[in-house]
């Protein structure tokens, strides 16, 4: 059994951790191939917590040993050594390294299994995904921008060097960009984009053109730094493709989505209001005369979708959406950054140009 410091490696390859810090803990900040099996649950915490300040780290041991002993005990035992076995090759993981991760070993190897720790904890990979980040950072960016629809989310994820920060933060960036899956929170955003960074060495990184915030994760300070300096290609595809890619995306894929996760009724009920707080959203920046147009179109669309299958209807207030909101909103960003753009051209030229300068 070897105890690791090798916080790189447990971010590049996304080296399976079991996690016993609390829930509340991992929550805030997790690794990317972490799960949460904790040794005390988040009440059982705090009561620890609370007689460590009390009473002092003695006290506060043998609480814990109270808190989780008999059945209790066996059930997260079980547990661990089911997940140990699951993953041969993985550590455990708490705050610092300390007691947790210990006495969870310790209770492992009474059971005949030794299983490895992370010295230094959740902290110190922490600390290793930030100091990460800034060093990989530092090589050359550059920034595929476009409308809404222009396929950029594709050109990055399509090349190798792509980071794809949407992918990263489960959210595609807009008020219709909320996905499935929840969020991570802002620490565990961060410790995806460091793995993603670890994970391949190119020249130069590709990534999308993207505000402060993608939903409720924000871009950590160097990569705004170092975004706001590098160079810009922007897609200029056809309005109709972008049409045709945005019903595929958000029309299509996510009420086929919603009725898979949620059944048929329930799953419809679901796609229709992500729809509809996609627009209320952006209620004031439309002003409530739109937006009372373009929801009655809405409502519409939906009504027609269900009846016939067709998610082209959308295009009724899709298309005024993109050509009074979206579309003049990015123009006005772009044209501030109208010396940083080295190429223009549709997604099919844009490919070609991003191949030919990675092969450079």
């Amino acid at each position: 059994m070897n105890n690791t410091t090798d916080y790189l490696a447990i971010l590049r390859d996304t080296t399976p951790l079991i996690d016993v810090r609390a829930p509340v803990e991992f929550q805030q900040g997790a690794m990317p191939g972490a799960i949460n099996l904790p040794l005390m649950n988040d009440s059982e915490r705090a009561a620890v917590g609370t007689c460590y300040k009390k009473a002092g780290p003695e006290a506060a041991l043998r609480l814990g040993h109270q808190l989780v002993q008999g059945e209790l005990r066996e059930l997260r035992i079980q547990a661990w050594l089911q997940a140990c076995a699951k993953n041969p090759r993985g550590y455990l993981c708490c705050a610092r390294g300390g007691q947790r991760s210990h006495i969870v070993q310790q209770w492992l190897r009474e059971r005949g299994v030794d299983y490895p720790l992370v010295t230094g904890g959740y902290k110190a990979l922490r600390q290793a995904a930030i100091e990460a980040t800034q060093q990989r950072l530092q090589r050359p960016l550059l920034l595929i921008g476009g409308c809404t629809g222009s396929g950029k989310t594709l050109l990055v994820a399509s090349r190798r060097n792509g980071i794809d920060l949407e992918g990263l933060a489960r959210h595609r960036g807009s008020s219709f960009g909320r996905t499935l899956q929840a969020q991570h929170s802002q620490a565990s955003f961060e410790n995806q984009l460091a793995a993603a960074l670890l994970q391949t060495s190119p020249a130069f990184w590709l990534l999308e053109d993207e505000g402060h915030a993608i939903g409720a994760n924000h871009l950590p300070a160097i990569l705004r730094e170092r975004m706001a300096q590098s160079p810009l290609a922007v897609v200029e595809e056809p309005f109709e493709q972008r049409l045709e890619r945005l019903r595929n995306d958000y029309f299509l894929q996510m009420s086929q989505a919603f009725i898979q996760r949620d059944g048929e009724e329930a799953g419809w009920l679901a796609y229709a209001e992500y729809l509809r707080h996609g627009l209320f959203a952006i209620r004031r920046r439309l002003g409530l005369q739109r937006f009372v147009q373009l929801s009655a179109s809405l409502e519409e669309a939906l009504v027609q979708q269900q009846r016939t299958g067709n998610t082209s209807v959308h295009f009724a207030w899709l298309a005024p959406l993109l050509e009074e909101y979206y579309d003049p909103m990015y123009r006005y960003q772009l044209e501030k950054r109208t010396k940083d753009i080295i190429f223009r051209g549709d997604f099919n030229e844009t490919a070609a140009w991003l191949a030919a300068q990675t092969h450079q």
